[in-house]
Formats: structure tokens, sequence, C-alpha cells
């Protein structure tokens, strides 16, 4: 019995000894994790202070200098690019007034055609009603060529006169009150482009 009992405290001894040596262990590991963290955090002071004394040691001129050439170097950039904008705005214009042209001609060439046709027809006829029917028709088509590119006539039959799609060429007076201001005769046909007055109706206008 006695012998179990002497066993059992060695067993209890070296077991007190382990964990004291475990304990001295993780003590030691700590100091010097505490160590490494002092020593990093010492590092990291001296590097922001060598970095402030570097700034401080920086000649202002220089700095100065620097910012300058930076500032310009963003000047030119901003200048290329509005170049750049500015040329491809000019030629996207240039391509739409083209384009614009090439529709509208191709959209007028049908009504020619049919000119040259009626011409080649009217030299096998002397009858003016032929060529006076065909005149109408190739009219009213160009009418509608015209009307399909936004182009429409300014009606001028019993209308107010208004300066802003008429211009009066003639004063007709004795007409009576109830023709005063109005569009007596139409000189010249005028038009409008998408309700905008490409060229205004020349009118005599009652006095």
């Amino acid at each position: 019995m006695a012998e179990f009992e002497d066993i059992e405290k060695k067993a209890n001894e070296e077991a007190d000894k382990e964990t004291v040596n475990s304990d001295e262990q993780t003590a030691t590991a700590e100091e010097k994790t505490e160590a490494q963290a002092g020593e990093a955090e010492e590092a990291t002071e001296k590097t922001a202070d060598a970095d402030a004394e570097e700034k401080e040691e920086q000649d202002p001129i220089e700095v100065l200098k620097a910012e300058i050439e930076q500032l310009k170097d963003k000047y030119l950039r901003s200048v290329a690019e509005f170049d750049n904008y500015r040329k491809r705005t000019l030629k996207e214009k240039s391509e739409l007034i083209l384009n614009g042209s090439v529709t509208a001609v191709k959209t007028i060439l049908p009504v020619l055609d049919d000119v040259e046709r009626a011409l080649a027809e009217g030299e096998k006829t002397d009858d003016p009603a032929v060529l006076r029917d065909g005149m109408n028709l190739i009219y009213k088509k160009f009418e509608t060529t015209l009307a399909s590119l936004g182009v429409k006539k300014i009606e001028t039959e019993g209308a107010d006169f208004n300066t802003d799609y008429h211009e009066a060429v003639a004063m007709v007076p004795g007409m009576g009150d109830d023709k005063k201001g109005k569009v007596i005769d139409c000189i010249q046909t005028g038009y409008t482009l998408n309700d905008k007055v490409i060229r205004h109706a020349r009118v005599a206008v009652g006095q």
C-alpha cells in the first residue's frame, strides 16, 4: 500500500513540474511577443520620423517645381482630349450634313426621271392636253416628295397678313374693310421645312 502511495506521489510531483514548465514557457512566449511588438512599433515610429525629416529636408522650390509639372501634364492632357472631341464633333456634323443631302437628292431623283420621260414623250405628240396632264402628275408627285422631306407650302389664300410667313411686295387700296390686312394675291409661294420658314411667301396685301 505504501509503495502505491509513493508511486502516486512521484507521479503528482512530475505532473506539477510539467505544469510549472508549461506556465514558464507560456510566460516566456508572451514576453517575446510583447518584445517583438514593441520593436515593430519602434521601427514604425523611426520610419515615420525619417519620412518627416526627409520631407522637411526637401527644397521647397523643388516641391513646387514637381507640382507645376504635374499640373502642366494634366493641362496638356485636358487640351488634347478637348481637341480630339472637337475634331470628332466636326467630323460627325459634316457627315450628318452630307448624308442629309444625299437622302434629299435620292428622294428627288425619281421626279427628275419623270421630267425626262415627259420631255421624251412630248416630242412624240403635239396634243397640249397630254403635255398638261403629264406636267400636273409630275407637279403633284414633286409636292408629295417635298412633303416627305418635311417641306410644306405656306398657305396664303384668304389668310391674314403675317410677317412671320409673308413678305408684302404690294399694297392694294380700295379692297374694302373685309380685305384690309388680308392677303389678296400670292406673287411667289413660300415654304417651310419642319415648320421653319425657309422662304417667305411674297404677297399683295389689302389696304
